[in-house]
C-alpha cells in the first residue's frame, strides 16, 4: 500500500484527491497538511507540516508556492519522494526544486491531466513546420478563484511551442494599443470567470486556414487521478526531476 501525505488536503483540489484516491486499490492518504486543521476525511490533518508524526511514502503538494521551502526541507530530511501539482513558481522556487532533485526524485507538472500534456507533445512536434506560415496564440480560461495568471498551463504550452522553433520569438502576454502583431510574437491571454475548471485553445492562424488545439477540463478529477498515478509512478525512482512525459512515455 503506498502511503500519501497530502498538502493542501482542505483546498478544492485537496478534497477531489480525497475522494478520488477511493478508486485506486493500492494507495491511500495517511495523513493530511492544512491551516484550516477540519477534517473532512478519516486520516489526521496537520497544521503544518514539520507537525506530521506519521510515515509515509510520498508526498502529494495541492496548495500554494509559499509552501515549497517546507515541504521540500522536509521531504529531503525523510528522503521522501514529492509530487508538486502547484504553479506560479519564480525562478528561484524552480532553481531550490532543481537543487533538491540532486537529493531526492521530484514530480513535477504544470497540468496533471493526461489530455494536456499529450496536446503538449502534438505541439512539440508541429510547431515548427507550421510557424512559417501561421500567427500562434494561446488562450486559457479559468473560474474567478484562480490566483496566477496565465496560468502555468497555457505557459508550458508556449515554452513547448517556442523551445521547438529556431527562429526567434517573444512571448507576448495579452495585448493592447496600437502597434501591429509581428509574426515572431506567442500570443498568451488570460480570462478568469465563473467556475470554468480549465480550458486551453492553441490557435495556428494562417492565410485562409486556422489550426485550432483545444483541451477542456470538464472536472478537477482529472487532474486528482494524474496525480494520484504519479505518486505511484515516482515511488523508488532515483533522485530527479520527473514530468507527464516521463509518466506517459512521451519523451524522446
Amino acid at each position: 500500500m503506498v502511503k500519501i501525505l497530502l498538502n493542501g488536503c482542505n483546498g478544492k483540489m485537496g478534497r477531489v484527491v480525497t475522494e478520488a484516491i477511493n478508486n485506486f486499490k493500492n494507495i491511500s492518504i495517511v495523513a493530511g497538511i492544512d491551516k484550516n486543521k477540519e477534517s473532512y476525511s478519516s486520516y489526521p490533518v496537520f497544521e503544518n507540516i514539520d507537525q506530521c508524526n506519521v510515515s509515509v511514502d510520498v508526498i502529494l503538494d495541492f496548495s500554494r508556492k509559499e509552501a515549497l521551502s517546507s515541504l521540500l526541507q522536509y521531504a529531503k530530511s525523510k528522503n521522501t519522494p514529492i509530487v508538486l501539482c502547484t504553479t506560479g513558481y519564480t525562478e528561484e522556487d524552480i532553481d531550490l526544486i532543481n537543487e533538491c532533485s540532486k537529493h531526492i526524485p521530484i514530480f513535477r507538472s504544470a497540468n496533471m491531466s493526461i489530455g494536456v500534456n499529450v496536446v503538449n507533445n502534438i505541439l512539440r512536434n508541429i510547431s515548427s513546420s507550421l510557424y512559417k506560415n501561421f500567427d500562434i496564440e494561446v488562450i486559457e480560461k479559468h473560474h474567478n478563484q484562480k490566483v496566477d495568471a496565465p496560468s502555468g498551463t497555457a505557459l508550458l504550452l508556449a515554452h513547448t511551442i517556442q523551445e521547438t522553433i529556431k527562429e526567434p520569438t517573444d512571448i507576448i502576454y495579452g495585448r493592447e494599443g496600437n502597434k501591429k502583431r509581428e509574426h515572431k510574437e506567442i500570443g498568451v491571454h488570460a480570462i478568469r470567470g465563473g467556475s470554468i475548471v480549465g480550458d486551453h485553445d492553441i490557435i495556428f492562424a494562417g492565410s485562409g486556414e486556422v489550426i485550432e488545439i483545444s483541451h477542456k477540463a470538464i472536472s478537477r478529477e482529472v487532474f486528482a487521478v494524474g496525480a494520484i498515478n504519479a505518486c505511484e509512478f515516482i515511488l523508488n525512482k532515483p533522485h530527479g526531476i520527473y514530468n507527464m512525459d516521463h509518466m506517459l512515455n512521451l519523451s524522446k
